[in-house]
């Protein structure tokens, strides 16, 4: 008999406490758990210590509301609709979050070693850059590094022993306290299918402690046992399922609905300062659950994003 998996939004954010190690599905500005990231900003949490294959507007909206004390990965900002994150350029400039960079490459790397279960992974990647220049090693100079959940360096040099090819670099698995993935379907068991790009979606649910999952629909596992290839994840790789539609908003969700390309640049011109993002938290998070954010938004709104079922996307006219 199967454990029961499925839990509220606001059992989700409960799970995140405060200063642990978290991650998300997707990338830029797909299938981000926008529904849970406004619900742990609602519930007040910090001390968050993010750790992203890349980073966007969830990034953006946790660190505004002040949840983050540390963010390791390579970019973050909003592709088109904001090209770099104003609110963690301000955050840095006042020295209130610390960011260690990595690469891209890096950055995923380290997460399929910790899926693996390895303790680091091996590359050539960067080598040359300043991303591995000891006086850019941000956790180490804030004596950070205690060899526990992060690692006692930030990379480490070594000669490859086999084959002569040279120096390598020595990064360090992801450690992740907790997974939020924002996908399609799941099922009632917690088997995972992601329609579109997988991204990272694998590797962050196989390397963090505690996987959650939240979906556009609960489906049966009977359901998605009649093409088990097409599936994504596995049940016995998620602890907790949520059904939450338009759950990724304002980011979007292939062949369900299309990113809201106005929400996304209204933010971003409005939060550049501080006051500015409280505005905006006031009027689109607090007071609000996702029903009432959603009728906020509007249901004539929410419908033109929808996705053509033969294309997956909203055609423009």
């Amino acid at each position: 008999m199967s454990t029961d998996k499925r839990i509220t939004l606001q059992q989700a954010a409960e799970i995140v406490k405060n200063g642990s190690s978290l991650t998300f599905s997707g990338f830029t500005i797909w299938r981000r758990p926008f529904a849970v990231i406004f619900e742990l900003i609602r519930q007040q949490k910090r001390g968050l210590h993010l750790i992203e294959v890349n980073g966007g507007p969830q990034t953006e909206f946790l660190v505004g509301a002040g949840c983050v004390d540390i963010w390791e990965s390579c970019w973050v900002g909003h592709e088109l609709y904001g090209k770099y994150g104003a609110n963690l350029s301000r955050k840095v400039g006042k020295k209130e979050i610390l960011v260690e960079d990595y690469s891209h490459a890096e950055m995923l790397f380290r997460f399929t070693a910790a899926a693996q279960g390895a303790p680091y992974a091996v590359t050539q990647t960067s080598l040359g850059t300043d991303i591995h220049n000891p006086d850019y090693d941000i956790l180490g100079r804030a004596g950070k590094r205690d060899g526990k959940r992060i690692a006692k360096h930030k990379y480490v040099f070594a000669e490859d022993p086999f084959f002569g090819a040279g120096s390598q670099v020595l990064i360090p698995a992801a450690k992740v306290d907790v997974a939020i993935l924002c996908v399609q379907q799941v099922g009632e068991e917690g088997t995972v299918r992601v329609n579109g790009q997988l991204y990272s979606d694998p590797e962050v649910a196989r390397a963090a402690d505690i996987t959650i999952v939240m979906a556009e629909e609960i489906v049966p596992e009977e359901y998605l046992r009649r093409n088990a290839d097409q599936n994504t994840i596995a049940t016995f790789e998620v602890d907790h399922i949520l059904e939450c539609p338009f759950g990724a908003h304002p980011t979007g969700m292939f062949g369900k609905y299309d990113v809201d390309g106005p929400f996304l640049k209204d933010f971003y011109a409005n939060t550049r300062t501080q006051e500015g993002f409280d505005a905006f938290a006031k009027e689109w998070i607090f007071g609000l659950d996702h029903i009432a954010y959603l009728e906020k938004l509007g249901w004539q709104r929410m419908l033109n994003l929808r996705a053509n079922t033969a294309l997956n996307y909203r055609p423009r006219k």
